[in-house]
């Protein structure tokens, strides 16, 4: 048992029932701790604990200045002390009240007997009577004004006098207060409490064994076998977590991770990937267009005229293109980039390598309508391999070793088409818990249109696959939003690694 539950048990074992501020001052310990103590003590069946509502009356600021100036039938006296009498008009204007209060204040005065009213001519005219005591009224004010009182204790007189000053705004202030009251169950009062209590070590800290004091004192004892509570302590987002786990694959493979921005030109997006001008991807229901917004000569000279010329007649790469005009205005439109391959590409062009492994992963944007299986934003990981003599079994093994790593031991690969790649392939994993295939993303060798107008001429080998998806099966999700519905449940519960 903890020191403060046998504190507690030692304050009620000699009074059988008390309220948290009694024990508090009995036990000498603050409200939090006995309030924690009696949790404990609650589950152990020791003590009961009972509610009891209290109503609580205090003064109210209109109430307050009542006492300092007087009630407003005190002033309408006041002003007739001198003259015994005067109008209404000159009655109202001289007391100084507003016409409300004026109004009620006239009627109280009469009705208790201090003035008295006529007609005389065109006026109405004020007499005053007498000159009364304080009110019932106006004792019980002072008497709050003092300290608020509870309702309890008020006398029926008081209570009278209350119902009435609750009808004017403002004046008495009604407060209800929770009382806990505290006792004993039989299994409690059962309970032997050590007296010397304050000599009882609940953690034994280093001073204590270096200045002997654990040779006098008691230790309490702890229930190893007690189920702990759950502690959840600050994490990754389990989204961010599996990026990194993607991220430490890659860099194990020998990879090199490289970032973009996420806002491109279409030329880098859509003309460097040799998707023409009139794709139906290119169009407003699928990409998001930066209204306004001109990319000035996105690429240099060279490269420009290069893009154009694949786009137009092949440019020598061995295809006749797409046999179009190419205009320069449209690859200058800004988007948010519908893929990470734009970053690849531009890598390429700047870098022109012979042989190389490099990988990304970021946020692409499709205008799409969002269902358990798309939303508007997601991640892609994308990744090259550049080398002389790569082939498409190369990129067969890699992924594979990839989707090893994340653990799905069983994977195939499908013959497909993408706009960019060819020969093109599908990846698809066997997943168990489902027991059937599926669908991961794709993969080829880039076409020579995409290459040789950068410059690069060693075969360069490209996937990219959705991350979300890969996250929905690490975690047995059916729909993508669950992962960006912050869900404290699954948040706390997701495990950090498989």
């Amino acid at each position: 048992m903890h020191t403060l539950e046998k504190k507690v048990l030692h304050v009620l074992q000699n009074s059988q029932s008390a309220t948290i501020e009694e024990i508090c001052i009995k036990a000498e310990i603050g409200a939090d701790q006995v309030r924690r103590a009696l949790e404990w003590l609650k589950e152990k069946n020791y003590v009961e604990i009972s509610q009891q509502k209290i109503f609580e009356i205090a003064i109210g600021d209109e109430g307050r200045k009542a006492v300092a100036e007087g009630l407003p039938e005190r002033k309408i006296l006041a002003t007739l002390v001198e003259r015994k009498i005067a109008s209404l008009q000159d009655l109202a204007r001289l007391s100084g009240l507003d016409e409300g209060v004026f109004s009620g204040a006239l009627g109280a005065a009469r009705a208790l007997g201090w003035i008295e009213m006529k007609k005389e001519a065109d006026k109405t005219l004020v007499l005053l009577k007498s000159i009364p005591p304080p009110t019932d009224d106006e004792k019980l004010l002072s008497k709050l004004s003092r300290k608020p009182v509870l309702l309890e204790s008020l006398t029926a007189e008081e209570k009278k006098v209350l119902t009435t000053l609750s009808k004017r705004p403002n004046f008495i202030q009604l407060k209800t207060i929770q009382i806990q009251t505290l006792k004993l169950t039989d299994a409690g009062a059962k309970v032997p409490v050590e007296v010397r209590i304050e000599n009882e070590i609940d953690v034994l800290t280093s001073g204590i064994v270096v200045s002997g004091k654990w040779k006098e004192a008691s230790f309490r004892p702890l229930n190893v076998e007690e189920q702990a509570p759950a502690i959840f302590p600050g994490k990754k987002h389990p989204l961010q977590n599996f990026i990194d786990e993607v991220r430490e694959i890659f860099v194990s493979m020998g990879f090199e991770e490289i970032e973009g921005a996420l806002v491109q030109s279409s030329f880098w997006n859509f003309d460097a990937l040799f998707t023409p001008q009139d794709h139906p991807s290119r169009e407003m229901q699928d990409t998001f267009y930066l209204a306004g917004e001109q990319s000035r000569n996105p690429a240099s000279p060279p490269i420009l005229q290069s893009v154009s010329n694949a786009h137009i007649n092949g440019g020598g790469t061995g295809s006749k293109g797409w046999g179009y005009k190419w205009k320069l205005e449209e690859a200058e439109r800004t988007v948010l980039r519908t893929h990470t391959t734009c970053t690849t590409v531009r890598y390429l062009a700047d870098t022109k390598p012979e042989e190389a492994r490099v990988f990304s992963v970021g946020r692409v944007f499709r205008n799409e309508k969002v269902s358990y299986k798309h939303i508007v934003e997601f991640h892609q990981v994308e990744g090259i391999v550049v080398g002389k003599n790569v082939t498409l079994r190369d990129i067969m093994g890699l992924l594979g070793k990839f989707y090893q790593k994340l653990g799905f031991q069983k994977t195939k690969f499908w013959p497909t088409y993408f706009p960019y790649t060819e020969p093109s392939l599908q990846s698809m994993v066997y997943f168990d818990n489902l027991d059937k295939w599926l669908e991961l993303g794709g993969m080829g060798i880039f076409r020579p249109e995409v290459t040789l107008p950068l410059g690069v001429k060693n075969p360069v080998l490209a996937w990219g696959l959705g991350l979300e998806r890969l996250v929905m099966l690490r975690y047995n999700m059916e729909d993508i939003r669950e992962i960006y519905g912050n869900n404290l449940n699954w948040l706390r519960g997701a495990s950090l690694r498989r």
